[in-house]
């Protein structure tokens, strides 16, 4: 096999390995779980934290004070699947120094094997008895409550972990409406979890209404991987293939790290539609197949380029369940432990949640994913700490265009969209700021992690407060989501009008409940915290400078003014251009172009100064034919706002006329 090709990574982040998110206090809680247990007395608590920070341990630490301080006589915890379970089996705390031990009976524990209508009865019995800890997934919970009425759960803590299942949709979440029906009809005290940063991809986890009620804890992936001891930098980027993925993989299938192969589902475009020849052609890539260990299901493969043995699970092929369950134990029960006992993880829809493998460095991913929450569990799989683990790689395989097939449309989509995924991810990666209203010259005393701006609307409302400390997250994959947006941010639409136009509209239709003051503080709250985290930042003596618009600007002279004139998100669209043949760049753009972005009148009029200055510069109006896609957006504004001149003046002579009669 060929020497393996480096991904072109959008994302570059390196930590700092303080050590802060691993290190332990007296009670043997590390940094997240403290924050957590600082919080344990609110009724309803919402855990937003990153995988491996120790959510299942930090749950067990509020449950028992709740046992034991809070009156609570029982709890609840609801696990997505069964092999999460184990997250939550007994734990001995006391010994690291906490003042009891997390206990749980084996007839507790639903999470095994059993029937369905067995692990009901269990849960009934547990309600009635005088055990004091449950373990089930969400199903068994969804399964007793038809037969229970809200207040059977008085007196319990109700844990939902990973929680982003969770859906205010009542249709398309069973769940959701359950934990509305108990939070309104009991005095159940409830801690949700969850390792994505993203309430659901269309539909939110809770309304408005039910998330006020929760006390938020969030520790983010910055926290948590830059308190790290061994993991350094981690990398989001792309390899852009013709034809069929098998083909290409071997070009960035590095077989000198530990790596998980999610392959494409069989119903999306980059799958072959045969998932076993798939799992075939990559261990060909490997190399030649030695054997296949009858107890494990593991598959010895030697190296075509040195001949060392590759050790991969195949977690795709599902013909023969009692393999692939020996499978799944081999990797939860000596895997997870033995760096040596696997090389290799191929896998379709499986080894992303809760999977834990902390040797991973590499998750290749073949296909555009359109949920922002699978994307974030499939880089958690890789982003766990581990010794002689110091970069952790997230790439993503992506078909590239090609204008003779009939889906170019698509293709061009995805590939827009993967990019802004990744954009997202390195807002989440990113270090948080706090940013303040600069007052005048010389205003740059500030606090750590704070930093000032000329002309920058702080929040004024506790609403704004709120989507600014817990929502911003969301709200940019609202608006990198968004297709007009896309295409704006690919450079079809200028920075001023993406930042002033675009951006706006996005934040009103998402929060119709705002004014058009707070609609301001948030657009700019957005747009600031898009720049500064992923503005290049150099160090020149006791200064700082950050990169905005090709030249570089003394971090403490930033305005509101200058990061309106930037588009936060071209970079990556920039390294997107460098890495695809002129002939695919041609085909992205001519789809862009093709692409009419609607106006509405305050779009148009907001545009209406640019196309004097564009008519003053260049001594003749703009034209909607032109290769310039800013002429052309220009020239569109321009008829849009002359046929809306028209259509006004037409209903003014009816109205005059009708007056007149």
């Amino acid at each position: 096999m060929n020497a393996s090709k480096k991904p072109v990574n959008i994302v570059n982040v390196t930590y700092a390995q303080t050590k802060a998110s691993v290190n332990t206090d007296k009670l043997g809680m590390r940094e997240m779980q403290q924050r957590v247990f600082a919080q344990r007395d609110a009724q309803h608590l919402l855990v937003k934290a990153p995988p491996a920070s120790g959510k299942s341990r930090a749950l067990m630490f509020v449950a028992l004070d709740k046992l034991y301080n809070q009156d609570r006589r029982k709890v609840i915890v609801a696990v997505p699947e069964r092999s999460i379970g184990a997250s939550f089996a007994p734990t001995a705390l006391t010994k690291h120094g906490f003042w009891a031990d997390w206990e749980i009976k084996d007839e507790n524990n639903l999470c095994d094997a059993g029937s369905s209508a067995g692990k009901v009865d269990a849960f009934l019995r547990f309600l009635e008895g005088s055990d004091a800890t449950l373990v089930c997934t969400h199903a068994t919970l969804r399964f007793a409550f038809e037969k229970l009425a809200p207040d059977a759960f008085n007196g319990t803590v109700l844990a939902i972990d990973e929680f982003h299942h969770v859906s205010a949709d009542t249709e398309s979440s069973r769940l959701g409406a359950l934990l509305r029906d108990v939070m309104n009809g009991s005095d159940a005290h409830i801690v949700a979890m969850t390792g994505s940063y993203f309430r659901g991809d269309s539909v939110p986890v809770l309304s408005p209404e039910d998330e006020a009620k929760f006390t938020p804890v969030t520790f983010n992936y910055y926290d948590q991987l830059n308190g790290y001891e061994h993991l350094r930098s981690l990398g989001i980027g792309h390899h852009f293939y013709q034809g069929r993925y098998t083909d290409a993989i071997g070009e960035v299938l590095d077989l000198d790290k530990k790596t998980i192969v999610h392959i494409p589902n069989v119903n999306s475009g980059e799958s072959t539609k045969d998932k076993l020849e798939e799992v075939g052609h990559i261990l060909d890539t490997i190399g030649e197949v030695v054997n296949e260990d009858e107890d494990t299901g593991i598959i010895s493969v030697r190296r075509g380029d040195t001949g060392e043995i590759v050790r991969v699970a195949d977690l795709v092929d599902d013909t023969d369940q009692k393999k692939r369950g020996d499978t799944l134990h081999f990797l939860a029960h000596t895997a997870s432990k033995d760096r040596d006992a696997v090389d290799v993880i191929i896998a379709l829809g499986m080894a992303k949640e809760g999977f834990d493998w902390p040797f991973a460095e590499h998750a290749l991913t073949v296909g555009y994913r359109a949920s922002l929450t699978e994307v974030i569990q499939i880089i958690g799989r890789v982003t766990r700490d581990s010794p002689g683990k110091a970069h952790a790689q997230f790439t993503n395989l992506i078909a590239e265009p090609d204008a003779s097939q009939g889906e170019v449309k698509v293709s061009v989509n995805n590939m827009l969209k993967a990019i802004t995924a990744s954009l997202l991810m390195e807002q989440v990666l990113a270090q948080n700021f706090q940013f303040k209203t600069k007052k005048f010259d010389g205003d740059d005393v500030k606090k750590p992690g704070e930093l000032k701006v000329k002309g920058f609307k702080e929040p004024s409302t506790a609403r704004v407060t709120q989507i600014v400390e817990t929502d911003l997250n969301d709200l940019k994959a609202t608006i990198l989501q968004d297709d007009t947006f896309a295409k704006a941010a690919a450079g079809s639409v200028d920075a001023e009008t993406t930042n002033k136009v675009l951006i706006p509209k996005i934040i009103r239709e998402k929060y119709p409940d705002l004014s058009e003051a707070e609609v301001e503080q948030v657009r700019q709250q957005v747009v600031v915290d898009s720049v500064i985290k992923t503005g290049e930042v150099r160090e020149v003596g006791d200064k700082r400078f950050i990169k905005l618009a090709e030249k570089f600007v003394n971090i403490d002279e930033l305005s509101i003014n200058l990061i309106d004139s930037v588009n936060p998100f071209q970079r990556a669209f920039e390294v997107m251009s460098k890495s695809v043949t002129p002939s695919v760049l041609r085909i992205i753009q001519d789809q862009i172009a093709a692409t009419r972005i609607e106006f509405t009148e305050a779009e148009a009029l907001a545009l209406f100064p640019k196309i004097q200055t564009w008519v003053k510069v260049n001594g003749r109006r703009p034209d909607v034919r032109a290769e310039d896609p800013n002429e052309k957006r220009l020239a569109a504004a321009l008829l849009f706002l002359q046929k809306l001149k028209q259509q006004r003046e037409a209903e003014k002579r009816a109205t005059e006329t009708a007056t007149e009669a």
